[in-house]
C-alpha cells in the first residue's frame, strides 16, 4: 500500500518506481517471494509501479506470486464510496489490476470486503470465469467472518483459500474473543468469534495484516502512545537483545508462534525496516510459551481474566 507516492497525486515517476524496486528487492532478500496488491491501494498507483518494476526486470514474474484484492470503490465525484462484489465489477476491477501489474494472472485474487448486496452465484460466475480465462489462479477473502466464508464457500467451485484480516499484537480483538467467552470484557470486541477456528479447520490461511503495528512498538513516535505500549516495546528490545534478532522479527513471531500459523503481511516499503523482518520465523521458533503471553499481557495492559 505503500508504494506509488501521495494518495491525492495521480501521478509517478522513476522515484516511486525505484522505491517499489527497492522494496522488492528487500523483500526477496530475507525470502519473501508473495506481494499483496489491492485495485485501490494509492488509487492504483501501488500496482502500477510494481507493474513497471515487473516489466524492467527479466525474469522476475516467475520468481513471485502475485496477490490482489477487489470490491471496494473508493468515494469519487462526489459520492461517497461503497462495495462491489457484483460480477462485472470483478471482472473489470480484476482486468485492470492486471493491465497495471503488466501481467496476464495473479496467483489470488482476494474479495476485499464483504458486500451486503452480494450475489453469491454472481461472484462464482465471475470467478469461474477468470479462472477458465487463466486470469486467476486461486481465490481468496479479507475481513470476512467464518460464516461468511462458509456461505460464499457453498456456490463456488474452487476452495478459497485465505482470509486477510488485521490481526496484531496490538489489534487483538481476533486473539481476545478465544478468551473472552462468557466475560464482561467480550463486550468490547466485535471480532466473529469462530473465525480463526473455521479457517483453520478448512486450511484457510490467515494472512495478517498491520502485523507491525505501525511501528507502535518498534520506534513509531506516532500520538497516542500508553503506557501499556511503552511497556511492549520494552519488552520487544528485551527479548530481541537476548535472541541476537530484531523487534521486529519477535514481534513477527509472536503472530506466527500461534497454531493457525499465521502468515503476516509486512506493509512497510522501507528496505531497513523489511530486511528488520528476516528472523521472523526462527524468532517465532525460540519464543517460549511464557514469553508469549508476557507479550500478549503488556500489550492489553493488565492480566488476563
Amino acid at each position: 500500500m505503500g508504494l506509488g507516492g501521495p494518495w491525492d497525486s495521480p501521478d509517478y515517476g522513476n522515484e516511486e518506481i525505484d522505491q517499489a524496486a527497492a522494496a522488492i528487492e528487500a523483500a526477496m532478500g530475507i525470502g519473501i517471494t508473495l506481494f499483496d496488491h489491492a485495485d485501490i491501494y494509492r488509487g492504483g498507483k501501488s500496482e502500477a509501479v510494481f507493474g513497471e518494476v515487473l516489466s524492467r526486470t527479466s525474469g522476475l514474474r516467475e520468481k513471485i506470486e502475485l496477490q490482489t484484492k477487489c470490491g471496494i470503490r473508493l468515494a469519487e465525484a462526489g459520492r461517497d464510496g461503497y462495495y462491489d462484489l457484483s460480477k462485472d465489477a470483478i471482472l473489470d476491477r480484476v482486468n485492470g489490476s492486471l493491465k497495471r501489474l503488466r501481467t496476464d494472472y495473479v496467483d489470488v485474487l482476494l474479495l476485499h470486503r464483504p458486500d451486503p448486496l452480494m450475489e453469491p452465484a454472481e461472484v462464482a460466475a465471475a470467478v469461474g470465469q477468470l479462472i477458465t480465462e487463466g486470469k486467476v489462479r486461486q481465490l481468496g477473502v479479507s475481513n470476512m467472518s467464518g460464516a461468511q466464508i462458509a456461505f460464499l464457500q457453498e456456490h463456488l467451485e474452487v476452495p478459497i483459500v485465505a482470509n486477510q484480516l488485521e490481526m496484531s499484537l496490538h489489534r487483538r480483538a481476533w486473539l481476545e474473543s478465544t478468551v473472552l467467552v462468557n466475560h464482561d470484557d467480550a463486550l468490547g470486541y466485535s471480532f466473529p468469534h469462530g473465525t480463526v477456528e473455521h479457517c483453520v479447520s478448512n486450511g484457510i490461511e490467515l494472512q495478517a495484516y498491520g502485523s507491525l503495528a505501525q511501528g507502535r512498538y518498534t520506534g513509531s513516535t506516532a500520538d497516542g502512545a500508553t503506557a501499556a505500549d511503552a511497556a511492549t516495546a520494552g519488552l520487544l528490545t528485551e527479548l530481541a537483545d537476548t535472541k541476537g534478532t530484531t523487534p521486529e522479527a519477535v514481534l513477527l513471531g509472536w503472530l506466527m508462534k500461534h497454531p493457525a500459523r499465521i502468515s503476516p503481511v509486512v506493509g512497510s516499503s522501507n528496505p531497513a525496516r523489511i530486511a528488520a523482518c528476516g528472523d521472523a520465523a526462527a524468532a517465532a521458533k525460540a519464543m517460549t510459551r511464557t514469553e508469549w503471553y508476557a507479550l500478549w499481557v503488556a500489550a492489553r495492559g493488565n492480566r488476563l481474566p
